[in-house]
């Protein structure tokens, strides 16, 4: 397989660059869902995947976390679900000689594309100290190893265990449980690098971190703002939603630095509108912000609201909510009092008269929902701006009421249920209590590390053994050069995987690879077939089934994986039942209903037609679990993303051909931009004031102030839609860019969203040393 032509690395000197797309989805998509899908799989194995998605004695989606309808189509998948399963189902798998025939630095100069096009791993490799090839092992070795250097370690908290959003919930409940009895909180995961500041804004004012609306309000609701995100290529089944909200009299507003194909008009391939006709036109106002702008946008709508009651006492305001629910709003009225206009206009971008039509948007609309991902969470002042969302869907009563509600969107398949597991570096006292009393111990208190502070520690040489369960910590992290230094600090590093990525390259003095089953495979164990469970972006959990055999009978699954790690690991030291966890999954969930709130009788309920939904107090009664038992509406002081002269405030971004780090292929269609990734989109206006040329090749320098170069040479400048003094480029490629230390106030997650650069023509200055 990897001297096939087909998935060889891209030769970006054919780069071309088209108009931008104004409409998504369509005949198009599916052909680029169904036809990759067929060439790689096989007529009968993409039929058995695709088909099964997202059914309910199907598989749920690898990809995306958009929850699923109560009635399912036929084909309920989106372009990218084709894709995520395609490349994980793919029946190429890599054999032993590949390890002999690739070492491991061959395989760090292949490209994240090239690395997971090699196909499935299906057996144990260990890469010895003083090595550069893996090798394979046995299953039973690999257990003894990763036992023997954990139990080695000085402290528990020498080690830090690392998690996916795609770790099912029964897989995540004994991870956690695995690391606690181990005797550490060192649980990064990958929510602490995209919505960690949802969590802690939404934390503070509502009292819970998870969205306050179901499946159902999207379509009731009479206007949706969508803020920060690109739902046509990264969850793109929201556009169903979007479009039955448009059919139901709703309007929509986007508010991203870019115009986004998804958001302007969506062909649902699934109707004949959306196949024969024009689709339907979904934002009905395009509101292009500044990066970093889009705090001061909320708090300038916030006021108008405030002014707007002002001028028409009790008539504005939901003032029995208000008095009732809520705290903080004589402050709140009072510190936007002093909001500057022009203060408002210079961070945004924007004319009075788009924030003005905004206002009255909401102003007349009486259900809301405000939607927000990334864009948002990796600000400087990510926190702060989501409880700016707060403050203004609470001023009108809108949480806790059919059709309105904050909603964040969650990136990855069951982030969400992995928090909910204990996934967490910071889980609350009632949840500790409750996981050592089941298993008769007494669990760490002292709070573990996040992802970023991960990475500091490998460098001070604190972290000296490394596992993660799934991801891609190196290339998904910030500040890639410094990360890999620090992971390369330490001792033993280890994966469990299913494909390879760049985190099997960039390694430990040992490093060990354990291959796992995907989530589209059939599992079975010493009981019969096995189901998992995971939960979406609104909070319904409900089974997923794998619908193919597994491409190795080598393959453990990840329960079996992190049962057998456990046992050689801990021994009796807890009372766990490694064995009869991984006989037979229900055991895990018995004692799920146990020991996490909201998820009793968890076996009896996740086999409900549907699954159920987890409480959710400020969606169901409207009750907040904050210090006071009331919603918080706070003052927050704007902080605008300074540029200084010369200078662009550069976002990261997806293409349409990938997943995270995941990479598909070398095109993003709908931006126009094929055959290659090393772009970055700059305003025209602003390409011509910096000296530069539309298709020049620069070098990009980041503009961090700590004496480190941070540089991407060879770029090719692309003439985009972007506002002015702002650019895009690609992510993981522009993570160099992002400082380890420039992360979001409150949540420590990485600011990607807002890095200051300099560009220069290529080859104008050398490398340093």
């Amino acid at each position: 397989m990897s001297k096939n032509p087909k998935f060889e690395e891209a030769d970006e000197s054919e780069l071309e660059v088209s108009k931008p797309k104004d409409w998504a989805a369509g005949i198009p998509g599916v052909m680029h869902a169904m036809v990759p899908a067929i060439e790689q799989m096989g007529v009968n194995r993409a039929r058995k995947t695709v088909l099964a998605m997202n059914q309910k004695k199907g598989f749920d989606c690898p990809s995306c976390a958009w929850p699923d309808p109560h009635h399912r189509k036929a084909f309920e998948f989106c372009e990218e679900g084709a894709k995520a399963v395609t490349w994980e189902a793919t029946p190429v798998v890599i054999g032993a000689d590949f390890w002999a025939e690739h070492s491991v630095s061959d395989l760090r100069g292949r490209s994240e594309y090239w690395l997971g096009m090699q196909g499935r791993l299906t057996e144990p490799v260990y890469k010895p100290a003083g090595e550069d090839h893996y090798r394979p092992i046995t299953w039973d070795e690999a257990f003894e190893l990763v036992a023997t250097k954990l139990n080695a370690l000085g402290s528990p908290d020498d080690a830090a265990f690392y998690t996916s959003g795609r770790t099912s919930n029964e897989a995540a409940f004994l991870y956690q449980l695995f690391v606690r009895g181990y005797g550490t909180n060192n649980l990064p995961d990958c929510s602490n690098m995209c919505h960690e500041s949802s969590g802690w804004g939404m934390g503070q004012t509502i009292g819970i971190g998870k969205a306050t609306v179901t499946f159902d309000d999207f379509a009731e609701a009479d206007l949706i703002i969508l803020m920060g995100q690109n739902p046509g290529t990264n969850h793109p089944r929201m556009l169903n939603e979007l479009e039955a909200c448009k059919r139901n009299g709703g309007s929509l507003v986007a508010v991203n630095p870019l115009p986004e194909a998804g958001l302007k008009r969506y062909k649902n391939p699934q109707t004949v509108r959306g196949v024969a006709g024009k689709g339907t036109e979904l934002a009905d106002q395009f509101l292009q912000i500044r990066l970093g702008g889009d705090m001061a946008l909320l708090q300038a709508v916030s006021k108008r609201v405030l002014d707007a009651e002002a001028r028409n006492p009790g008539t504005v305001l939901d003032h029995k909510f208000l008095a009732e629910h809520c705290e903080g709003l004589e402050e709140l009225k009072e510190h936007l009092a002093q909001l500057d206009e022009q203060e408002v206009l210079d961070a945004t971008g924007l004319r009075i008269e788009e924030i003005d039509e905004l206002a009255e948007r909401y102003l007349k609309a009486d259900k809301v929902i405000i939607t927000w991902a990334m864009g948002i969470t990796q600000q400087k002042k990510g926190v702060a701006t989501i409880k700016e969302i707060i403050n203004l869907l609470l001023l009108r009563g809108n949480i806790g009421k059919p059709g309105a509600g904050a909603s964040p969107i969650r990136g990855h398949s069951n982030v969400q249920g992995d928090r909910t597991m204990g996934i967490w570096e910071q889980m609350p006292p009632a949840f500790m209590d409750a996981l050592g009393k089941e298993f008769g111990f007494e669990p760490p208190r002292e709070h573990g590390v996040d992802a970023v502070d991960t990475i500091r520690r490998m460098q001070d040489g604190r972290i000296k053994f490394f596992l993660a369960l799934g991801g891609n910590l190196v290339a998904a992290i910030s500040d890639t050069h410094a990360a890999e230094a620090a992971m390369e600090n330490c001792d033993f590093t280890a994966q469990i995987s299913i494909k390879l990525n760049r985190s099997h390259t960039v390694t430990g003095t040992e490093a060990l690879i354990l291959p796992t089953m995907g989530r589209t495979e059939i599992d079975i164990q010493e009981s019969g077939t096995q189901f998992i469970s995971v939960e979406d972006t609104v909070c319904a959990v409900h089974a997923s089934w794998g619908s193919v055999e597994p491409v190795a009978h080598t393959l453990r699954s990840e329960v079996s994986i992190i049962s057998r790690l456990a046992k050689a690991t801990l021994g009796d030291r807890i009372n766990a039942d490694w064995d009869g966890f991984e006989k037979n999954y229900d055991l895990i969930r018995d004692h799920i209903s146990r020991v996490v709130k909201g998820c009793e009788n968890y076996n009896e309920r996740v086999r409900q037609d549907g699954g159920f939904i987890m409480a959710n107090g400020p969606r169901d009664s409207r009750t907040f679990n904050t210090p006071t038992g009331k919603a918080v509406l706070t003052a927050n002081d704007l902080e605008p993303v300074e540029r200084p002269a010369g200078t662009l405030i550069l976002q990261t971004l997806r293409s349409h051909d990938q997943w995270n780090t995941t990479i598909y292929g070398f095109n993003d269609r709908y931006r126009g931009i094929r055959k290659g990734r090393h772009v970055i989109m700059v305003n025209a206006e602003d390409i011509t004031e910096l000296g530069l040329a539309d298709g020049q090749l620069v070098d990009i320098f980041g503009e961090y102030k700590d004496g480190k170069e941070r540089v991407l040479r060879k770029f090719r400048v692309v003439s985009y839609p972007t506002p002015r003094g702002c650019a895009a480029a690609y992510y993981p490629e522009a993570n160099v860019l992002v400082p380890l230390d420039h992360v979001a106030d409150g949540s420590n997650t990485p600011v990607s969203k807002a890095v200051i650069v300099r560009l220069k023509p290529s080859g104008s200055e050398p490398l340093l040393g």
